[in-house]
């Protein structure tokens, strides 16, 4: 190789590293914020150690240090399975595992109680932990029980999960379960519910919840709601995904949405693939109906893998969102550790740095990239308390 020849491979990598070093700075000076990861269930309540690397899920702490991620999400979560009696014991034991983290790696991490504590905590290095709880069968219908959660760090409550709940209806109940349901949208005792979370300063999450659930509780608040994480109806028709009129009105609330990494609610043909490759790894005569998640779990880890979408389809969504509800109102929930299949590229929390790479290769500014990345959603966190 001349020394021509040198110089112009030299020259061409160094184009190359500048905009990966400056995605870097961005990133690395922007604030953070993940709203929604399921590692509290996935590992801590199952005995393994965060405060070091695992191998195993998507989260630990170095990874999450490694990510550039200054403000995790910790969901509470449990199914339909916790009901009275069970349901909010299981979330308080939820928040005793995280409080044990906190406790054996206070260098690492601390609990966040507000937007002051986040900014705090943030600037000494540490990752700022926030709560929380995803799915309001777990205050059990006594609002003793939200207040309670809230004391302990909660600072939102998902209205539902899948299932819904005496006062709420869920995304997935209104839409493929609907004769079963006794009524639609939020009860009285719903609306008590948001005027509580809107006094105590805890934010009303909308994923999950149905249209009917989602209008009532728009119309029931007078805060900027939060939507931990969903994303674009029009680009992937799912009942979990929001459509234009619920990003508009998101928007109109001065609220933000997170967009979700799951490949199921970014690949409008994520679910048509799996059927295809269940047929062509496993078998094409199954006398057995299986759900899409059961067929998923049955496929070879080279199918799983030929399943992930390209990141591009979550910029997509991410673009959707902005063009629909505009750069104030839009931010990122990635449900690590509670979704099958994440974005190529994706693999893990460590890998938060591509998003933003991603984002400046669409052409936003830094200014852009950052209310993206945790200004707007520590915008909305700040307005509960006024």
């Amino acid at each position: 190789m001349n020394i021509k020849t040198r110089l112009l491979v030299a020259a061409v990598l160094s184009v190359g590293e500048l905009p990966a070093q400056e995605a870097q700075r961005i990133h690395t000076a922007a604030l953070v914020i993940d709203t929604h990861n399921d590692v509290l269930y996935q590992s801590v309540m199952r005995g393994k150690d965060i405060g070091k690397r695992i191998n195993s899920g998507h989260t630990d702490l170095p990874r999450i240090k490694e990510g550039g991620i200054d403000v995790q999400v910790f969901a509470v979560w449990c199914d339909e399975k916790y009901g009275e009696g069970t349901a909010f014991a299981y979330a308080n034991k939820q928040i005793d595992g995280l409080m044990n983290v906190i406790q054996h790696y206070p260098a690492d991490i601390a609990l966040a109680m507000n937007a002051a504590d986040i900014q705090s905590i943030a600037a000494q290095g540490k990752i700022a932990a926030v709560i929380g709880v995803e799915g309001g069968h777990m205050i059990e219908g006594r609002i003793a029980y939200l207040d309670s959660l809230f004391a302990r760090g909660a600072r939102y409550l998902t209205l539902t999960w899948n299932n819904s709940v005496d006062w709420a209806t869920s995304a997935t109940d209104e839409s493929r379960n609907p004769t079963k349901l006794k009524h639609k949208g939020l009860t009285d005792f719903g609306r008590q519910v948001i005027h509580r979370m809107n006094e105590l300063g805890m934010m009303v999450d909308l994923s999950h919840v149905g249209r009917q659930t989602f209008f009532d509780a728009m119309e029931a608040t007078n805060k900027p709601v939060l939507v931990s994480h969903s994303n674009a109806y029009a680009l992937m028709a799912h009942p979990r995904n929001l459509q234009d009129d619920q990003i508009k009105a998101v928007a109109e609330n001065g609220g933000v949405i997170c967009l979700n990494f799951y490949s199921g609610f970014l690949d409008p043909m994520h679910y048509t693939k799996i059927n295809r490759l269940y047929e062509k790894y496993v078998t094409a005569k199954d006398s057995v109906r299986r759900s899409s998640d059961a067929k998923f779990g049955r496929l070879p880890a080279a199918a799983k893998e030929e399943l992930r979408p390209p990141m591009s389809l979550l910029l997509d969504h991410i673009d959707y969102m902005v063009k629909v509800a505009g750069i104030d109102h839009v931010g990122v929930g990635s449900d690590f550790d509670g979704i099958s299949s994440t974005p190529k590229g994706l693999d893990d929390c460590s890998d938060f740095p591509k998003l933003t790479e991603g984002l400046l290769q669409r052409g936003y500014t830094e200014s852009d990239v950052r209310k993206i990345l945790g200004e707007n959603v520590l915008r909305v966190m700040a307005a509960q308390e006024n």
